[in-house]
């Protein structure tokens, strides 16, 4: 005959089993990649992901509810394990374009940005897209910058394009004249450019029109699409947003 549990011991069981379900059901899957400073980026002495996307991301699951858990995986992977529904969300400084929109949703627009060209110190003849015509350019592969870079080739103003897994290899084709210039985002130029002063770097920008930064979803996942959109309203209208905009780019 089965003995009976005492009624204490159920009742943590019932305890323990109800929080595993609701825990799960908290955690907010993220998947981004740290290459990106100041969006990104892995601090080289905590091995803690740090900048604004990963302040913002947390400040949405907060505001949610939820706890978070926040990967750092390869650039080119971002979509794909969306589409694999490994994460919840992605956001990596993603920009809103038409061809991902075809593959995933994404959130209201949280960062408005714009791309410039990084090249050497001494290369007074590099001061728009248009003089870059016989030039190598190193970017960041499947980046905006790739895909202007691949405009420019095809139209015949680029020589070559050396494609990189991170912006900083990118900058270091340059730095050593494997590449001319770096087709990148200003505000990621700019911040490498203050962590790395002795690098014979300057940029040159903006050249090219506006483009804006979204969260990335599985299209199917529009219930978290939805709330995601109103914590991002609400840390607008709480002011949350713009300390964490200071924090990382001064006054907006």
């Amino acid at each position: 005959m089965m003995k009976k549990l005492p009624v204490i011991i159920l009742t943590m069981i019932l305890i323990v089993t109800s929080a595993s379900v609701v825990w799960g059901a908290e955690v907010l899957k993220v998947a981004t990649e740290a290459g990106f400073m100041p969006f990104e980026f892995v601090d080289e002495k905590t091995g803690e992901l740090l900048g604004f996307d990963m302040e913002l991301i947390k400040a949405i699951a907060a505001e949610l509810g939820m706890e978070i858990k926040i990967d750092n995986i390869s650039w080119d992977g971002l979509i794909p394990a969306l589409l694999n529904n490994n994460y919840d969300v992605a956001i990596a400084g993603i920009t809103i374009t038409e061809e991902r929109t075809q593959s995933v949703n994404f959130s209201t627009p949280y960062f408005e940005s714009v791309l410039t060209i990084v090249t050497k110190n001494n290369a007074a003849d590099i001061t728009s897209l248009d003089d870059l015509k016989g030039k190598i350019a190193a970017v960041q592969i499947s980046t905006t910058g790739d895909f202007e870079a691949t405009d420019l080739a095809i139209e015949g103003g680029l020589k070559g394009i050396s494609r990189f897994d991170t912006v900083t290899d990118a900058m270091q084709a340059v730095i050593i004249g494997a590449a001319d210039v770096v087709i990148v985002d200003l505000p990621v130029a700019q911040a490498y450019l203050e962590a790395n002063p002795n690098a014979p770097l300057k940029h040159v920008g903006p050249v090219a029109d506006n483009e804006f930064y979204g969260i990335a979803l599985n299209k199917k996942n529009t219930e978290l699409l939805e709330k995601i959109n109103g914590a991002l309203a609400q840390l607008h209208e709480n002011g949350t947003y713009d300390k964490i905009y200071q924090n990382w780019f001064g006054a907006n």
